[in-house]
């Protein structure tokens, strides 16, 4: 046990997100994307959906202010300007824990893959919903 860690962060996505460093992404994604297709590491928080994961997350991730869209979001296939529920919902936590407007970049499907083979690691959830899949850069910790 250790104090002040958020319990849904497991010692592997500790280390995880301790090895990050500026600039590097993490992915978020609901439980539908192929996750261990990446071929980057996986962290599996089963049972836990997306908004949950991303608020114990940003409890250590900064997210980068020098980005001008630092959080990115699969977009809806066929209609990229829509913004589903649970990308919202996540647009919230993250300007609620960064205290800051945070711009969300729309990344299409195909794409979004393609990102995600750089990431870091995928985080993978138990997120029903559809479109629950998020690209998140980290930022630096200003003392």
């Amino acid at each position: 046990m250790l104090k002040n860690i958020h319990p849904l962060i497991g010692p592997e996505l500790l280390s995880a997100l301790a090895r990050m460093g500026h600039g590097d992404t993490l992915a978020v994604v609901d439980n539908n994307y192929p996750a261990y297709a990446a071929g980057v590491p996986v962290v599996r928080l089963d049972g836990v959906d997306v908004v949950t994961a991303v608020d114990a997350i940003l409890t250590l991730l900064p997210i980068d202010d020098f980005e001008p869209e630092p959080v990115a979001r699969m977009g809806v296939v066929g209609d990229p300007d829509a913004v589903p529920p649970v990308a919202r919902e996540v647009g919230d936590v993250v300007e609620r824990v960064e205290g800051r407007q945070v711009r969300v970049r729309v990344v299409e499907r195909f794409d979004f893959y393609a990102e995600a083979r750089r990431a870091s690691v995928v985080v993978a959830t138990g997120e029903t919903r559809a479109y629950g899949c998020f690209l998140l850069t980290k930022g630096v910790i200003r003392l």
